[in-house]
């Protein structure tokens, strides 16, 4: 009778062997692959802004001015999405109407953005905040900056000697920045990563923002900014909010001049 042997296979020190070299090709490959699908989320978050900035430079163009900013413009509109910057760009340099959440779709969002359960309490309705910001030269360490002082491109204050009181965040009214006060456009900030869910982009501590979302895992520490020749640049963190050289802070205002933000 032909005898029958069993094939060889692997014993089980064996087979703990290629789970151990499995694991360790896993450990090893994983966080690569995290960084690469964090920079290919901050690609897009750049194309993005260059879109916006690209629109951007199409509404200067046509009206040799930058659009001010809705959250300082008075209502003379019936519709406050008219008076949203970003409104504007959308009806002026793309030509359509906006939806009502366009901020927060297309180009107006960031892939990286995960914001905090407490900012998204004030967008029940469709479960996001807008992840772009406009230069808003609005904070000043203790509130809103004196509308008089702003170096941003939120517009300038115009005075309404009608009011009771001359600075009413509700009733103020701004006429906008012309293209020709932008000193070095090449340096000037427009659009960028808005950390606190207010279509805002304006200088705070890092820390002011760490409650809102993930402002530091984001993009890896940096931001994705487009300034108001086109380019965009992803500068570190604390270059943009914290550092107080003079290269730092003349990119935030229109007069290239470094002024104190807060």
């Amino acid at each position: 009778m032909k005898r029958i042997t069993s094939k060889g296979g692997f014993t089980v020190i064996e087979l703990l062997v290629v789970v151990a070299v499995v694991a360790v090709m896993a450990a090893l490959l994983l966080p690569a692959l995290a960084r690469s699908k964090a920079a290919a989320k901050s690609t897009v978050c750049k194309s993005n802004l260059r879109q916006l900035g690209i629109s951007l430079q199409m509404y200067v163009s046509e009206n040799h001015a930058y659009p001010e900013n809705r959250f300082q413009t008075k209502a003379t509109v019936s519709a406050s999405s008219d008076r949203f910057w970003l409104a504007k760009l959308a009806k002026e340099a793309f030509g359509v109407p906006p939806a009502t959440n366009f901020n927060q779709e297309g180009v107006c969002r960031c892939p990286s953005v995960q914001w905090s359960a407490s900012t998204l309490l004030g967008f029940k309705s469709n479960g996001d905040a807008p992840s772009s910001g406009y230069n808003d030269d609005r904070f000043s360490g203790s509130g809103v900056r004196d509308y008089t002082n702003k170096f941003g491109l939120q517009g300038h204050y115009l005075p309404d000697p009608t009011l009771a009181t001359p600075l009413d965040l509700a009733e103020a009214s701004f006429t906008p920045i012309a293209e020709s006060e932008v000193v070095v456009p090449s340096d000037m900030m427009a659009i960028g990563d808005c950390f606190e869910g207010s279509a805002l982009f304006m200088r705070k501590p890092i820390d002011a923002f760490a409650e809102d979302g993930n402002t530091r895992p984001r993009h890896g520490g940096r931001a994705n900014v487009v300034f108001c020749d086109g380019h965009v640049e992803s500068p570190t963190l604390e270059f943009l909010f914290e550092e107080t050289s003079d290269a730092a802070l003349a990119r935030w205002n229109y007069d290239h001049q470094p002024r104190p933000k807060y």
